[in-house]
């Protein structure tokens, strides 16, 4: 920990977001995810609610291994400088439906 660095500071941020679009998280909305993570310097790591196992948020790839369906909760996690602007938005995302509805 650097000088004039406090422990809290290096907390990650979580959320939990549900999949609401009927056709879950397919090739499209898992590319909005995937540039919008891209788009910050935060670590972007998302899991299954309920798994141990996390993926890169920012690998359209590992995203689509989520096989997340209509009604799967996600935890989301952000890590970095701009960690909390981050999570906001990729939750705001999911929950818009991915603005695919």
């Amino acid at each position: 920990m650097g000088p004039g660095r406090r422990a809290e500071e290096l907390a990650v941020v979580r959320a939990r977001a549900t999949i609401l679009n009927q056709l879950g998280l397919h090739a499209r909305p898992a590319m909005s995810f995937v540039q919008l993570a891209n788009e910050h310097s935060a670590t972007i790591r998302v899991r299954r609610d309920g798994t141990d196992e996390w993926i890169d948020g920012k690998s359209i790839m590992q995203m689509l291994l989520l096989a997340a369906t209509e009604g799967t909760a996600l935890e989301i996690e952000s890590d970095g400088a701009d960690e909390e602007h981050a999570l906001e938005l990729l939750v705001q995302l999911v929950m818009r439906k991915f603005d695919e509805e």
